[in-house]
């Protein structure tokens, strides 16, 4: 039987095919990439992963069960990419004051509103298909980018290729598709939305990092 994500994935398949096709990408496998817009990425995801663990922490309290708390909170606790990111960040001639002080852009704004709302409205279903896209994603790099040459990007890439986030990745399919037996079709419906939306946002992410997005005004 297909799990409730995979059906999910099949859906925003259009949208993934457009995240992996980005410029953004091609240039980080390629190694053209201005290094300015790696920084600028680098900034921005940083703010970004912080909203997704407020997002997790948000979901503790409606955990149906100790077993889905237990596995929840592992997810809290476990920062994968923090340390790729203190060393990338180091590497790319930047300083963690310099990355903190960024002005979250305003697609990141929107997406991590996105994904607060998400867990503050509704329960652990929604919540995890609002979070399931960005792990998943990235970890299908491996596949669709795989290993840069760049000695700066392929720092990034060889923590995608090698499969850190594979854990995360079922940890999060596992949380979507199990929800989605306990569920009606009202929530199951919302998990959708939740998913598809949070697919356009890492398309969105993407292009404002290669666009580095400012506000207007």
């Amino acid at each position: 039987m297909t799990g409730f994500s995979e059906l999910l994935r099949a859906e925003a398949e259009p949208i993934w095919r457009a995240i992996f096709g980005h410029p953004f990408l091609r240039e980080i496998k390629d190694g053209t990439l201005p290094l300015e817009t790696f920084q600028y990425y680098l900034g921005q995801d940083y703010h970004y992963l912080e909203g997704f663990g407020r997002a997790v922490a948000m979901t503790l309290a409606k955990a149906p069960d100790a077993d889905l708390l237990q596995d929840l909170a592992h997810r809290v606790m476990t920062p994968v990419e923090r340390p790729l990111h203190h060393q990338l960040i180091e590497a790319a001639g930047l300083t963690m004051p310099e990355v903190e002080g960024a002005t979250r852009s305003p697609t990141n704004t929107a997406y991590v509103n996105h994904m607060l709302v998400t867990a503050e409205m509704y329960g652990l279903g929604p919540t995890a298909a609002a979070l399931l896209p960005c792990p998943w994603t990235y970890h299908l790099l491996k596949d669709e980018i795989g290993q840069s040459e760049h000695p700066l990007y392929g720092q990034w890439t060889r923590f995608y290729v090698e499969g850190f986030l594979q854990s995360s990745v079922d940890a999060w399919t596992g949380f979507v598709d199990e929800m989605a037996e306990r569920v009606g079709e009202q929530e199951r419906e919302a998990m959708r939305y939740a998913f598809m939306a949070s697919s356009r946002y890492e398309y969105m992410f993407w292009d404002a990092a290669y666009r580095r997005e400012a506000w207007p005004v």
